[in-house]
C-alpha cells in the first residue's frame, strides 16, 4: 500500500546519477511509496546504467529522465535538474543522491520541514555509523570550520550532505548571478552562497550509511583541490557580505545555556579531530583564528568579558594589587587554550609532572575510604584537568550536575574519547526535591557529586522570580548566584569541598579544600545561611580570579538579570 505524503505547493525529487546502475534501483524502489514526481539526471553514465535507467522510466510513470551527453560533475547535473524543474513549474527540489547513502524513510520529515519553512534550505545533518571512512569524517570537520568562517555563523551544521530541499525562488537568481562549483564542491558552494543572499538553513538529524558495494566518484586529489580553491574564493568573497552577516548576530539577549552549549559541542568535536590527526602544536596555532573569529562576531560575549575585566581591575585595586594588562581578546584566547587543555585531559595526555596538587593525599584518602563528597566547582580555570589524576579517575565516580540541555550529548562525546571515563554528566533544570534524593543516593554509594556555583539554572531565567537565586557581592558588585548548590550543602550531611584548577606557567595548580558548613540550623535561619555560604564561595572565586585573571569563563552578562523586571536584590 502506497504511503501518501502531501507535497508542498509543487515539489519534485531530483537525483543526479553517474554510473550508479547497481544502486539507483534500490533508491527508486524506496521512493516509489511516496509517488512524488522525480527528475533523474543521467550525467553521462555508462551503458549498463543507461539500460537500468531506461527500464526504470518504462515502469514508473512518475519518473522523468534527462540525459547529458558527457559527464559534467555532480554540481553540473544538479544545476541542469534545477533548470528542468523550474521549467516544469516546480517551486522546490528535493535532492537525494543515487548512491543509497541517504535514509529515504526521512523524506516525510524533510517535506514537513519544507512545508513549515518554505523559504528555507532544508538539509539533513548526518548521523554516521561504523561504515563511515575516518578520512571522510575528519575532513568534514575541517570543512565545517571553513564554512563557519565564510558565513561568520554556526548556523550551517553540515554543508556536504546531499539530502536537501531547495527553494527554487532563491536558487534560480543565484544561478544567473554566480558560477557555482560543478563537482563535489557544489553542495558546499551553493549552501554558503545562498546563506550570503539571505536564505536561512534548517537542519534535522538523518542516518547516513556507506554501503559495502557503494560507488564513490570522489577523487581524492582533484576534488580536494577543487574544494580548497572553492574555500579560497569563498573566504575572499565573504568580505563584501561581512556587514550583513554581522547584523544577523545583533539579536536579543539569551540565557547562557542557549548561547554556549550547542556551539561548544561542535567546536570540541572539531578540536578533538585536529588534535588526534595533527597533534597539539597545530591545534595551538589554529586557536588564534578561532579566538579571533569569536572575538569579532561575539559582541555580547565581548562586552561581558570587558565588564568582568573592568570589575576585576577595580576589585584588585581596592586590595592594593596591580594586575597585568588585560583585554577581552586575551580572555577569548585563554578560553580557547583551556578548551585544548580539556581535550588533552579527556585523552589522558597531561603528564603527572605538570600537575601541582598540594592536598592530593587528603583527596586520595577520601577516595580510599569511599567517602561521598559534594564538590563546589566553578567556571574558573581547567577543572577537567583534575580527571587526569589516574588514581582519582579510576577509583571514584564523579557525577557532574550541569544546567544544560545537552548533557547527554556531552556524555556521549566524553565516552567516545575515553571509554573508561568515570565522569557522568547529569542534566538538571533546577535543584529541587528530586535532585536532592538522586544526589543522596550517589553520595551514599561513595560517589562524588560536582556542581557549579557560578551558573544560574536554565528554567528560572524564564520566570519572573528570584526564588532560585541569591544576590551577593562579587568583585565589588552585587551578582546573582544559584541557591541550589548551597542549599544542598546545608541539607546533605556529607563533606563539602571547594575545587579549583588554575594554569600557571604551564603547570596546573589544584586547590582542594574543605568548605565548612553548619551541621544543624533552624529552618528560619536557612535563607541567611545560604546567603552566607554563597558569599564565602563568591569571595573564594574572586580571590582565585585575581590569581588567574583571564581564567573565568562566564561569557554572558553575569551581574544583571538580563531584562527581567527589576526585583529587589536585598
Amino acid at each position: 500500500m502506497n504511503q501518501h505524503v502531501e507535497p508542498i505547493v509543487s515539489l519534485c525529487v531530483l537525483i543526479p546519477c553517474f554510473n550508479h546502475g547497481s544502486l539507483i534501483e534500490q533508491v527508486i524502489s524506496g521512493l516509489s511509496v511516496y509517488q512524488l514526481p522525480c527528475i533523474i539526471v543521467d550525467d553521462g553514465s555508462d551503458d549498463e546504467t543507461k539500460q537500468v535507467l531506461t527500464k526504470l522510466i518504462e515502469i514508473n510513470h512518475w519518473l522523468t529522465l534527462i540525459t547529458l551527453p558527457h559527464n559534467s560533475g555532480k554540481g553540473g547535473a544538479v544545476i541542469e535538474g534545477f533548470k528542468e524543474a523550474f521549467k516544469q513549474g516546480y517551486s522546490h527540489c528535493l535532492q537525494i543522491d543515487a548512491d543509497a547513502q541517504h535514509n529515504i524513510d526521512d523524506i516525510p520529515q524533510l517535506i514537513a520541514n519544507a512545508h513549515k519553512y518554505p523559504q528555507t534550505l532544508i538539509s539533513g545533518q548526518p548521523i554516521y555509523d561504523e561504515t563511515v571512512p575516518k578520512s571522510r569524517l575528519y575532513s568534514r570537520y575541517i570543512t565545517h570550520v571553513w564554512v563557519w568562517i565564510e558565513t561568520l555563523s554556526f548556523t550551517i551544521k553540515d554543508s556536504m550532505c546531499g539530502f536537501r530541499v531547495y527553494p527554487l525562488a532563491a536558487v534560480m537568481p543565484l544561478l544567473q548571478k554566480k558560477s557555482l562549483g560543478q563537482y563535489m564542491d557544489f553542495d558546499i558552494d551553493i549552501m554558503v552562497r545562498l546563506y550570503w543572499e539571505g536564505t536561512e538553513c534548517y537542519f534535522f538529524p538523518t542516518k547516513v550509511v556507506y554501503p559495502k558495494d557503494g560507488v564513490s566518484h570522489f577523487s581524492v586529489w582533484k576534488d580536494n583541490l577543487r574544494i580548497s580553491w572553492m574555500h579560497t574564493r569563498l573566504f575572499f568573497g565573504m568580505f563584501p557580505h561581512v556587514p550583513a552577516l554581522l547584523k544577523r548576530h545583533f539579536k536579543k539577549d539569551t540565557h547562557w545555556s542557549e548561547v554556549i552549549e550547542r556551539k561548544g559541542l561542535w567546536g570540541m568535536r572539531f578540536l578533538l579531530s585536529v588534535y588526534r590527526l595533527f597533534g597539539r602544536r597545530l591545534c595551538y596555532i589554529l586557536l588564534y583564528p578561532i579566538a579571533s573569529y569569536f572575538w569579532l562576531t561575539g559582541k555580547k560575549q565581548r562586552e561581558a568579558s570587558q565588564q568582568y575585566l573592568a570589575l576585576l581591575r577595580g576589585y584588585a585595586s581596592e586590595k592594593g594589587l596591580v594586575l597585568p594588562h588585560l583585554n577581552s581578546y586575551k580572555h577569548f584566547l585563554r578560553f580557547a587554550q583551556a578548551s585544548l587543555d580539556k581535550v588533552a585531559a579527556w585523552l589522558n595526555q597531561i603528564p603527572a609532572e605538570q600537575i601541582n596538587f598540594p592536598n592530593k593525599s587528603h583527596c586520595l584518602d577520601l577516595v580510599k575510604q569511599k567517602q561521598g563528597c559534594l564538590l563546589l566547582v566553578s567556571h574558573l580555570g581547567d577543572i577537567e584537568v583534575c580527571r587526569a589524576l589516574a588514581e582519582l579517575s579510576d577509583h571514584v565516580i564523579i557525577n557532574a550536575f550541569v544546567f544544560t540541555k545537552h548533557a547527554l550529548r556531552f556524555n556521549q562525546l566524553v565516552k567516545e574519547i575515553n571509554p573508561k571515563s568515570t565522569i557522568n554528566l547529569i542534566q538538571v533544570d533546577e535543584v529541587g526535591m528530586d535532585t536532592t534524593i538522586l544526589l543522596e543516593e550517589k553520595l551514599k554509594a561513595g560517589e562524588w557529586v560536582a556542581i557549579v556555583g557560578d551558573r544560574t539554572p536554565v528554567t528560572t531565567y524564564h520566570r519572573d522570580t528570584m526564588q532560585s537565586r541569591v544576590w551577593v557581592s562579587f568583585l565589588g558588585k552585587k551578582a546573582p548566584f544559584p541557591k541550589g548548590p548551597f542549599t544542598l550543602a546545608l541539607l546533605l550531611k556529607y563533606p563539602v569541598y571547594l575545587m579549583f584548577c588554575l594554569k600557571k606557567q604551564e603547570q596546573f595548580y589544584i586547590d582542594f579544600k574543605e568548605f565548612n558548613v553548619p551541621q544543624s540550623i533552624k529552618r528560619n535561619e536557612r535563607p541567611h545561611q545560604i546567603a552566607m555560604l554563597a558569599q564565602r564561595y563568591a569571595d573564594e572565586l574572586a580571590n582565585h580570579c585575581i590569581e588567574a585573571p583571564l581564567d573565568w569563563f562566564n561569557f554572558y552578562n553575569f551581574w544583571q538579570d538580563n531584562g527581567l523586571e527589576k526585583l529587589s536584590k536585598d
